[in-house]
């Protein structure tokens, strides 16, 4: 291979930039604590968008393309350690392209090993970070990686049928289950924690404050779910795996496990009257597909792919992944968003051997989203696009798509009635400090409706969740993701009745009083009262971590739980505000 000069490698990457100005191929959340590996592009965008896949190189077949430079099994084993790790979040497990542009071997065969080694050693100011210069990657995974790109993308299998009634199991059949509640837990108080890198769920007594069990799960839990009667927890990993947990237990454990694909981030359970507790459905990441389940079993029943067109240049997509799924409270219909082709699905699953679904075009790429205060209207961010998606869940239309800030992340928004404006459903960005407020009553506040009201501006970007209450006063941000440590310790606060006077900063990690790590704070919760804010202070996994609980009428510490199997804590989830949808 020749050399080339320094500055003819800063004349190529230049070129290279221009030619295909990718977003970040960035590492995982706690990678990224180390130094920022691009100056030009906010860190949280990089931690967001280049979250790790977790499918094993193992699983993906190497392709050999002739004119591609030769590897041995072992870099193809390497290379996709990498690619996985680092670059398939944003460019897709097939390189076709996500929120990053494709890396088919028609685009990079043509430039080489060394126009390729150029971009991944220096980054681009478009977000690509530099792996090389930023320290991130040696120069002999840089080399490998350039080679790597120029092979048909190694492809992981389908995953079918077959596979998901092998990995199904029924540890308790629902005859051996309980008929009637067996503990003494106050049940709709109860928080579902996720324990991120243990695989686990923590149950934690809202009143006691106490660990009631401690629940072995799939890896890095993504959301739990309560069915309609409260009385089924599922909760699916990142891993693609689902438990179901039975809360009437004397001691809630698992009663039935299922992996529905290799890597997942939504659950749901059907809530329309007389179908109450009778189905799940979750949806995947890799393949691309939804799977409907028997609600008290986990019994896998039907698969459908989400493989199509996008909803603005109508190109073919081989890889939209299944983001956020919730359940409609006007007709037995699940909400289903499609990220990369933009395309919102309401499925109606009266009868799904003759499943009826309404396709509503959207924006690309949607992500995660709650009801208004009503729950007819369902608001998804598509964060790539900076903007917000509202449907109508009882006609089963697209009501507005809205302009909204950078990177909207909005976890379920929180509903409130600002006191001008009326009724508002609020999000938070990743991308920068605005908090959008969009006005949600088309009947009394007609001129308010589906637009934005009002922005306020909170501690910076990097904002993960916005929690509020029906019976608070306040409304809460977290900062998780934002490189300051000082605020991603902390969280805002803003009096719902006084919006002028700006945020009160309180700092969380402070009060749990812990030892070296980023202790990160995410993901406000309230208790079912509304009286007590709960907050995770996420830690590194050889360190110590915490749940803290504020007063939310005086926004002073409560209670601090601290566990040494309270293991990198992340979201929680009230089992009532989950059940009922209070947001």
């Amino acid at each position: 291979m020749h050399r080339v000069s320094k500055a003819a490698n800063l004349k190529l990457a230049t070129a290279l930039v221009a030619f295909m100005a990718l977003p970040p191929l960035a590492g995982s959340l706690m990678a990224a604590e180390q130094k920022p590996v691009h100056p030009g592009t906010p860190e949280a965008e990089l931690r967001y968008k280049g979250a790790p896949v977790p499918i094993k190189p193992e699983e993906a077949k190497d392709v050999v393309t002739p004119k591609a430079p030769p590897l041995k099994p072992e870099e193809f084993a390497r290379a996709k350690q990498l690619y996985f790790e680092r670059c398939a979040g944003c460019h897709g497990v097939l390189r076709k392209g996500a929120t990053g542009k494709p890396l088919t071997p028609d685009i990079t065969l043509g430039k080489g090993t060394d126009y390729l080694k150029i971009f991944v050693n220096y980054g681009s100011p478009a977000g690509m970070p530099n792996f090389g210069t930023g320290g991130e990657l040696k120069a002999a995974d840089i080399d490998l990686m350039a080679k790597f790109l120029q092979h048909e993308p190694p492809t992981p299998p389908e995953y079918g049928m077959k596979e998901m009634r092998a990995s199904w199991k029924v540890l308790i059949p629902p005859a051996k289950r309980p008929t009637k509640q067996q503990n003494k837990i106050n049940l709709s108080n109860l928080f579902s924690v996720t324990l991120r890198d243990t695989g686990e769920v923590a149950l934690i007594d809202g009143d006691t404050k106490q660990i009631v069990n401690i629940v072995k799960t799939g890896y890095a839990v993504h959301i739990s779910r309560l069915s309609s009667s409260g009385r089924y927890l599922y909760v699916i990993g990142r891993d693609a795996k689902i438990n179901l947990i039975d809360l009437w237990m004397a001691k809630p454990d698992n009663v039935a496990e299922i992996k529905v694909g290799l890597e997942a981030r939504s659950v749901e359970t059907s809530k329309y009257k007389g179908f109450e507790d009778k189905l799940a459905v979750a949806g995947t990441y890799w393949p691309p597909q939804y799977v409907m389940m028997k609600g008290d079993t986990l019994e896998p029943l039907k698969i459908v792919s989400t493989r199509g067109n996008t909803v603005d240049t109508q190109e073919y997509h081989p890889e939209p992944r299944v983001a956020a799924i919730v359940a409609s409270h006007f007709h037995p219909e699940f909400v289903i968003n499609v990220k990369e082709t933009g395309k919102i699905l309401m499925v109606n699953y009266r009868d799904i051997d003759n499943l009826k679904t309404t396709e509503i075009g959207a924006a690309r790429f949607l992500h995660d989203g709650g009801w208004d205060a009503s729950k007819r209207y369902f608001l998804v961010a598509a964060n790539q696009s900076n903007k917000i998606a509202v449907v109508d869940a009882k006609e089963d239309r697209l009501v507005r798509l809205i302009d909204v800030g950078k990177i909207p992340h909005p976890g379920r928004g929180a509903n409130f009635v600002e006191p001008k404006l009326g009724p508002v459903w609020a999000t938070g960005h990743l991308g920068d400090e605005s908090i959008a407020l969009i006005g949600t009553d088309p009947e009394k506040h007609k001129g308010s409706a589906w637009k934005v009201v009002r922005t306020l501006k909170a501690q910076g970007g990097g904002n993960l969740f916005i929690k509020t209450h029906p019976k608070s006063k306040n409304l809460w941000v977290d900062t998780a993701l934002n490189p300051d440590a000082a605020i991603s310790q902390s969280v805002a606060v803003f009096d719902i009745g006084n919006l002028d006077k700006g945020f009160e900063v309180v700092k969380i990690a402070d009060m749990a009083k812990l030892g070296e790590g980023p202790k990160r704070v995410v993901q406000p919760e309230y208790n079912k009262a509304g009286d007590e804010v709960w907050f995770s202070v996420w830690n590194g996994k050889d360190q110590e971590s915490a749940i803290v609980i504020i007063d939310d009428k005086t926004r002073k510490l409560k209670h601090v739980i601290k566990d040494k199997r309270l293991v990198t804590p992340t979201g929680k989830f009230n089992v009532y505000n989950t059940q009922h949808d209070v947001y």
